[in-house]
């Protein structure tokens, strides 16, 4: 049985058997059960369960789901007919969201053509089958929106507004939203947004999930652009959430996972410990648990994680889970591209790269980049780029992009964004500028869950907690709101207004043309000991400047750097890619000097292409600029 299916599942379920009047009269769990949706003679829905060498049906008819917690991989489906209820744990989040809604629409479509009535079945000589459901498709989709869109025009009352809420804690007057919704939005959201995301994965990340679903070590690469984070999010979406632990280097990086930093995890502080220390630390009873759960490390960024913390991760690893297997016989999927950004060292401390050491020639056996650039449609700026990546400035690479300095990238009143080498240049820049602006000021304070951990959401949040807005202040979007408009995380606007009454949120104009009234939004992060934290701000950051650490990830419409202060192999690079285009690129003081590789990283990577040739695809042409 493949469970590729749209209507198969694997995961642990508690069965709960009800009264009439919906008490619990039997429970029981299993840790392992696969559910499958499949149709019998009579073309009705059923839901097979298989535990141990038990096998139970279950005809489908009237049914209610639970699924506030299916990011988390939890669900509860209410079998109204059958008098049951099963909830389902440690479920894969992407293939529990799939299984919910093949479920909830295909049952949706039977209703519409109606069931057989049970005196026909009894006449019926027809013999009994169970066939696998077929897959969700878009003729599925459409009936169910379009019936209920019918349903919402025929009962508008449902999305009368109720009221106001305040969404950040505060008295203040201009922080309360309103909680209903317009009628017109609602059918729109109905007949509109997909049941299921129609996004595919290209076939080099089809091949790296293929390898990390079949248990295997590896550690996948590309250069800027490539869908990295987007096949690692799908990647942990793969995953059992219980078991899988999503990490990065750096907070900006884990945020944009939904994870927790590589240190936080581990629970040893900075890691500067002696070993004996730090397995000390690793052994306080929150965080063993956690290390003893793990069957599967995410670590995002591992460019900047150094060899020697990887090196005592790995032996920490071994002795807090008790076993002699490499890293503790927990799977590792390791992503990032050692020719950007390097690990940060300290004064004379000696730099080394995180496959410079032990743990990594122990642990990883595949390495597998990505070639396909998603982020850049010129493939004359992609060689560019992909040239700079290796630390090849020619001539005429070097005119090119010196002549971006002449470039006229602002438009609409949305200026070009600085991008800089150093965080206290890009505070110094949106500070002045914002202070230069007449306007009046309206400050907006997040909700924050827990203000015991008010440092940990500041530094694994892409937004702060308090953002002062003027009329005329240039900002960018930390969130993806609308991908088809353009409403992407990186994406440059200006605000043009504030709307009329006590609400007062932002109007923002953009780049791509869309004017929008940006309402909060709620980030969620996981921290070591199971915790969950959240924040709920504005997905709205100043965009006059911005530092290139905090640019990784995001794609630049308009984009303006100095690179005179570059100080780090990758740095050039890291802040050239984040341009979408060379149109929209101005670079105010290009040098050839500024472009360096490591050597040590471009060994790496030749020695990666030669030995593993069949696991790693060919290199992006680089075009001649001789």
């Amino acid at each position: 049985m493949s469970d590729s299916m749209s209507g198969f599942l694997h995961c642990s379920v508690t069965f709960e058997q009800l009264s009439q009047t919906g008490e619990v009269l039997k429970k029981t769990q299993h840790k392992s059960c696969s559910l499958q949706l499949g149709r019998n003679e009579f073309k009705e829905i059923i839901l097979k369960l298989e535990f141990g060498k038990r096998e139970m049906k279950f005809p489908l008819r009237e049914i209610q789901v639970f699924s506030k917690f299916a990011k988390e991989g939890k669900a509860t489906v209410k079998v109204i007919n059958q008098k049951l209820q099963l909830m389902l744990a440690n479920c894969p989040p992407d293939r529990l969201r799939v299984f919910l809604k093949t479920l909830s629409t295909k049952l949706d479509c039977l209703k519409m053509k109606g069931f057989v009535s049970d005196r026909k079945k009894l006449t019926s000589e027809l013999p009994r089958v169970f066939q696998e459901i077929s897959p969700l498709n878009m003729k599925d989709i459409e009936t169910v929106h379009n019936q209920r869109a019918k349903q919402v025009e025929n009962k508008p009352d449902l999305f009368t507004p109720k009221g106001k809420r305040k969404y950040c804690g505060s008295d203040d007057k201009e922080n309360v939203l309103p909680k209903g919704k317009k009628l017109c939005t609602a059918i729109s959201s109905l007949t509109k947004k997909p049941l299921v995301s129609l996004t595919r994965l290209t076939k080099e990340q089809i091949k790296v999930l293929e390898r990390v679903k079949s248990g295997q070590n590896i550690f996948f690469t590309g250069s800027a652009g490539t869908g990295k984070s987007f096949l690692l999010k799908r990647i942990i979406g793969a995953l059992p959430p219980q078991h899988s632990f999503a990490t990065a280097s750096t907070g900006v990086a884990a945020c944009h996972i939904g994870g927790t930093t590589l240190h936080a995890f581990a629970g040893i502080g900075s890691g500067k410990a002696t070993l004996a220390q730090c397995v000390e630390l690793a052994s306080r009873p929150a965080v063993v648990q956690q290390w003893k759960k793990c069957r599967h490390l995410i670590i995002d960024e591992i460019s900047m994680v150094d060899g020697d913390f990887f090196d005592k991760l790995e032996a920490i690893a071994r002795i807090v889970r008790k076993k002699d297997e490499p890293f503790g016989g927990i799977q590792l999927i390791l992503c990032g591209d050692f020719l950007q950004l390097p690990p940060v060292i300290k004064g004379s401390e000696k730099r080394k790269f995180c496959f410079q050491s032990r743990a990594w020639r122990k642990c990883i056996s595949i390495n597998m980049e990505l070639t396909d650039v998603k982020r850049q449609s010129d493939k004359s700026f992609i060689s560019i780029l992909q040239n700079i990546r290796v630390g090849r400035c020619t001539e005429t690479i070097s005119k090119i992009l010196l002549a971006t300095s002449r470039h006229t990238i602002d438009r609409d009143g949305i200026k070009a964004t600085r991008l800089c080498t150093h965080k206290e240049d890009v505070n110094h820049i949106n500070q002045i500028n914002i202070d230069k602006l007449t306007t009046p000021s309206r400050k907006f304070n997040s909700s924050d869950s827990d203000a015991e951990y008010l440092k940990v959401i500041d530094n694994l949040s892409p937004v702060n907690a308090c953002l002062e807005l003027k009329e005329g202040a240039q900002v960018m979007l930390a969130k993806n709101l609308d991908v088809q408009k353009g409403l992407v995380n990186g994406a440059r606007g200006v605000v043009v207004g504030f709307e009329m009454g006590d609400y007062g949120l932002p109007i923002v104009k953009f780049l791509c043309g869309a004017k929008e009234t940006i309402k909060p939004e709620r980030w969620t992060f996981k921290i070591s000991g199971g915790i969950y934290l959240t924040r709920r701000q504005l997905p709205l950051k100043l965009a006059w400047a911005i530092s290139i650490h905090k640019s990784q990830g995001m794609s630049l419409d308009c984009v303006e750097m100095s690179l005179s202060r570059v100080f780090e192999s990758g740095q050039a690079y890291v802040a050239l890619s984040r341009a979408r285009s060379l149109e929209g690129l101005r670079v105010l003081d290009f040098d050839r000097k500024y472009v360096r590789a490591h050597p040590d990283v471009l060994r790496f990577y030749a020695e990666i292409q030669e030995d593993n040739s069949e696991c790693v695809p060919r290199q992006t042409k680089l075009l001649d600029f001789a």
